[in-house]
Formats: structure tokens, C-alpha cells, sequence
């Protein structure tokens, strides 16, 4: 007898619990210091005008507040958003928490060795999955708190290195990263190493979503993530949706999330 996916959905409502995993979206919403805010207008409304329905403008940025971005963000004739199939969409979602690193040194990147720790305690990166990593910068609700620059005008928020991500890229071969920072090099280093992380990870034919929420509520591994974005035509990102669905009885990593069986 063929799968019923209706039995499967039941189970999952019956023994998962959902993670959103995106920030709201609205003019308040941090995102990278560099663009504008989104503006929002009405152009039909029940309320105000008495209009048969309500319809609002947009104008906005493709990488504004959580958001993917697509290979041509960072490297001509690469793939734009239409490219990427539902199946590439859906993955395993695997989370490390250092937050506590972050927070003692923001200029944090992160290394081959975080990966490798992580490794002994939850067994070995899965291929094609969705590695994302916690730094406690989704608790900043303004792009003041995340630029977190010093008295000189210099930011200062956590990273990826090159080195980690080429490591989970080419030993790993994981489909996506994600991260909480509006970039992905740490902010120290960005301009010198010429946004070297964000370059080589969407240089790999991968996608990544920034400015990510709500990783702490996950467990490390044993979760699936969903990240939505539109059917865009050439956009070299958007706007994204992103949630996991989670046991609901493995523990989170704000509630000390225990090692899994390798």
C-alpha cells in the first residue's frame, strides 16, 4: 500500500512541535545597516476608504529582515531564487550554540574546531542538510544593538570563517547555512577579506538565511527546516519564511540539550 502522508502529517502534529524561525517583517525589522527601511502604503482599504477589499505596497529591498540569499547575491551567471526546487528547500536542520563564545568575544568567528566539537557530542554532520549556528543575535530587536559599533564607527558582530564553511561545503556537503547577523563574515573582517564566507558559500551553487530567530529552541540535531521565499525571477534574494519542526520531546538548546546517540 502506497505512503499516506495524511496518517504521516497526524504524527507529526501529534509528536512535533513548530519553530518559527523568522524575524517579523514590518519597518522595524533589523536588517543590514546599508539599506533602507521598507515602506508600506495602502493602496485599497475596507477600513479607511471603504474599498471592497484591502491592498498594500511594498517597497523593499530583496535582502531585507530574515531573508535567503541566492548564488548571483555574490557571483555573476550564478543561480537566482526560481532556481531552487521545493525538495532543495526542505532539509535536516542541524544547530550549534555558541552563544557564549559570541557574547565574550562579538568578533567571534566561527571554526573548523566549533565544527568538530560539535561533531563529538551529536555524531557527524548529515549530508545535505542545514547547518546553522546560534550567537544570541536575535535577541537585538534594533540595528543599533546588531551593528554593536565602538567608539570609532567600527561593527562588531560574529561570523563564519572561510575555513568552516569550506569545510562543511566540501567534507560535509551540506546544502545551506544560516546564521542570526545581517552577514555572514564576521564584521572585523568583511571588508579586508573581501566578504570571503559570503562569496565562497554562494559560490558553491548553496543558499544561506541571515538574520535568522529562535535557533536556541531547537535541538542541535532531529529537526527538519522549511525555508520559503518566493518564486522570484532573477532575484538574488528575498524576503524568507523560515520554520523547523521539531520532537517534542528532545530537549532545546536554551533548555541544555543533552548529546544524541551517534
Amino acid at each position: 500500500m502506497a505512503i499516506c502522508f495524511w496518517e504521516e502529517y497526524k504524527k507529526w502534529t501529534e509528536e512535533g512541535r513548530w519553530v518559527e524561525l523568522s524575524r517579523p517583517m514590518w519597518e522595524n525589522t533589523p536588517h543590514w545597516a546599508g539599506f533602507p527601511d521598507v515602506q508600506r502604503e495602502l493602496v485599497f482599504s475596507i477600513e479607511e476608504n471603504g474599498d471592497l477589499f484591502t491592498v498594500q505596497k511594498y517597497t523593499m529591498v530583496t535582502q531585507y529582515g530574515t531573508h535567503v540569499d541566492a548564488p548571483c547575491h555574490f557571483v555573476a551567471g550564478k543561480d537566482s531564487l526560481e532556481a531552487f526546487a521545493p525538495q532543495d528547500m526542505v532539509m535536516p536542520l542541524c544547530v550549534m550554540d555558541l552563544e557564549a563564545k559570541c557574547q565574550a568575544d562579538n568578533d567571534y568567528a566561527v571554526s573548523v574546531d566549533d565544527i568538530l566539537e560539535w561533531e563529538e557530542k551529536y555524531g557527524k554532520v548529515p549530508e545535505g542538510c542545514f547547518f546553522a549556528f546560534h550567537s544570541g543575535w536575535d535577541k537585538l530587536d534594533t540595528n543599533v544593538a546588531m551593528e554593536n559599533q565602538d567608539a570609532d564607527g567600527q561593527a562588531h558582530y560574529p561570523g563564519w570563517s572561510v575555513d568552516a564553511i569550506k569545510f562543511l561545503v566540501e567534507e560535509r556537503n551540506v546544502r545551506a547555512i544560516g546564521h542570526e547577523c545581517s552577514d555572514t563574515d564576521p564584521a572585523v573582517i568583511a571588508p579586508t577579506n573581501n566578504y570571503g564566507a559570503e562569496y565562497y558559500i554562494l559560490s558553491q551553487d548553496r543558499f544561506q538565511i541571515e538574520l535568522m530567530a529562535n535557533l536556541e529552541k531547537c535541538p542541535p540535531t532531529g529537526s527538519v527546516i522549511f525555508c520559503t521565499w518566493p518564486k522570484a525571477v532573477g532575484a538574488p534574494g528575498f524576503t524568507a519564511r523560515c520554520f523547523a519542526l521539531c520532537p517534542k520531546d528532545a530537549p532545546s538548546i536554551e533548555e541544555g540539550a543533552c548529546c544524541c546517540e551517534k
